[in-house]
């Protein structure tokens, strides 16, 4: 399975899966959303077992005003993204959902061998547009909570599921 972190400014920035995938799933999500951490791994399962068929594109969402800390952590991932390992701290963060201040982003930053500095505060700042940005996609597609999920541009309704995704996929 592939991963790629086209250009800060493109909305198919991080990728999971094959970037050609026929099949795009467009996850708007929340890193301390814990609707998101259950999902996560059944949408990586589902890209996983696709045969290349599908490839989840993920958008920042961060419900800031529930989840104080998920704006730092949209920050932080972008900053990991521009070195290759957004996904890598994404599974690390979803999995870790109470460590998500500065000091914890810090530590995650190191224990992925990146430096901590460039993950928290004004050097994390320089991606708050491509933060800004996916979050004003979602608003424009009317996503109001997170997960949302959208199936080649149809919106899937009801708990992430493996049978929801495939039955989404047959549809389109």
């Amino acid at each position: 399975m592939t991963t790629s972190a086209p250009s800060a400014g493109d909305a198919e920035r991080f990728v999971l899966g094959d970037p050609a995938a026929p099949v795009t799933v467009v996850e708007f999500g929340d890193l301390e959303c814990p609707y998101c951490r259950a999902a996560a791994p059944v949408l990586r399962r589902f890209v996983e077992e696709s045969d290349g068929r599908v490839r989840l594109v993920w958008r920042h969402f961060p419900l800031f005003e529930v989840h104080p800390h998920a704006l730092a952590a949209a920050l932080a991932a972008e900053a990991a993204g521009a070195r290759g390992r957004f996904w890598e701290l994404h599974d690390r963060l979803l999995a870790d959902q109470d460590h998500l201040t500065d000091d914890d982003l810090r530590a995650h930053a190191s224990a992925l061998g990146l430096d901590p500095e460039d993950l928290v505060g004004e050097r994390a700042e320089r991606y708050a547009d491509a933060v800004r940005a996916d979050y004003a996609d979602g608003l424009a597609l009317e996503v109001t909570g997170t997960p949302t999920v959208f199936v080649d541009g149809v919106r899937l309704r009801g708990r992430i599921t493996l049978e929801a995704l495939r039955a989404a996929v047959d549809a389109v």
